[in-house]
């Protein structure tokens, strides 16, 4: 009986899954940020050891008996990513059938399968991503940083900084921001602030989130407007992927992926209401399990005879 190692890579962190030959978990790993693109091939490739090596571990089996292999990276969408990232793969698994995808891929997996759906993803980065009836799939976002992440806990935090700046140049009222940004990154000085933002924003601007949703649900005006720009601009995501597969009038399950849901009730109630009325039928939900899981699935069909691997949409 072989098993199968999934992983879920992003701008933050990397989850493992290794699952049996009945599909069952025994084995979960983390590790840190593993999107090529951002963190470096050598970051991503210790981020994917790491993570690998703890779920291999818990399930104690050896790394020989691993039959399948699906990475779904953050960056995965280019060519030069999946190369570099089969041929780590390739040396680290060299028994495995080895598979490299895009994060949002390996999420539409964990949350609808083969099934039509379309998943929202808000983490360091944003990406919406989804597949209707007929097979056909379409993407929104997942441009990176500087020119998409809308709605992303990088482009919150990001958004942050900028509300605390045009305060300190008297452009905008005051928020609390600014004392609570300085206390989450035990930084009060303004110059080291922009010094550390210079060296390594994914650093500063993704870990900022949380703060910004503390304040948004004390009310802070400035906290408020940045959240409400983030659910419109997550909800056109979505609405464009929709859209563009013509699912608009059907329904199907709309899931939202991501360590930015579930932390400010303003964001959240508010992206559900543009969500809903842009797709009356679509059912909302959080997707309950780990990306991960459906990347060790694909890696699981890798060994399958084709006339079953067809059979699960592959």
């Amino acid at each position: 009986m072989g098993y199968s190692l999934g992983f879920d890579g992003g701008g933050t962190k990397t989850d493992c899954v290794l699952l049996n030959g009945s599909g069952a978990v025994i084995g979960e790993g983390r590790g840190g940020p593993a999107n090529p693109l951002r963190s470096g091939y050598e970051g991503a490739f210790s981020s994917l050891h790491e993570a690998a090596a703890e779920a291999i571990a818990a399930a104690r089996i050896r790394p020989a008996e691993i039959t399948g292999v699906c990475a779904g990276l953050a960056g995965a969408g280019r060519r030069s990513v999946v190369r570099r990232i089969m041929v780590f793969l390739a040396q680290e698994f060299p028994l495995a059938l080895t598979q490299v995808a895009t994060d949002y891929e390996v999420a539409l997996e964990a949350a609808v399968g083969a099934g039509p759906g379309v998943v929202l993803i808000s983490g360091t980065g944003s990406v919406a991503y989804g597949r209707n009836a007929a097979g056909e799939s379409a993407r929104a976002g997942g441009y990176g940083p500087w020119i998409g992440d809308e709605g992303s806990a990088f482009e919150i935090g990001r958004r942050a900084v900028s509300a605390v700046a045009h305060s300190r140049d008297a452009d905008a009222p005051v928020t609390v921001l600014s004392e609570m940004i300085s206390a989450a990154l035990e930084c009060p000085d303004w110059d080291d602030l922009m010094l550390r933002i210079m060296k390594n924003p994914d650093d500063v601007f993704p870990k900022l989130f949380p703060v910004v949703a503390a304040a948004a649900n004390s009310e802070d005006s400035a906290a408020k407007e940045i959240m409400f720009a983030s659910a419109i601009g997550l909800g056109n995501l979505a609405m464009i992927v929709i859209r563009r597969l013509g699912m608009k009038g059907q329904q199907f399950p709309l899931v939202k992926c991501g360590g930015v849901f579930g932390h400010c009730h303003m964001l959240d109630s508010l992206l559900d209401s543009v969500l809903i009325s842009g797709a009356l039928r679509a059912k909302l939900s959080r997707l309950e399990i780990s990306p991960a899981v459906g990347a060790a699935r694909m890696a699981a069909r890798l060994s399958e005879p084709p006339s079953q691997a067809a059979s699960h949409g592959v």
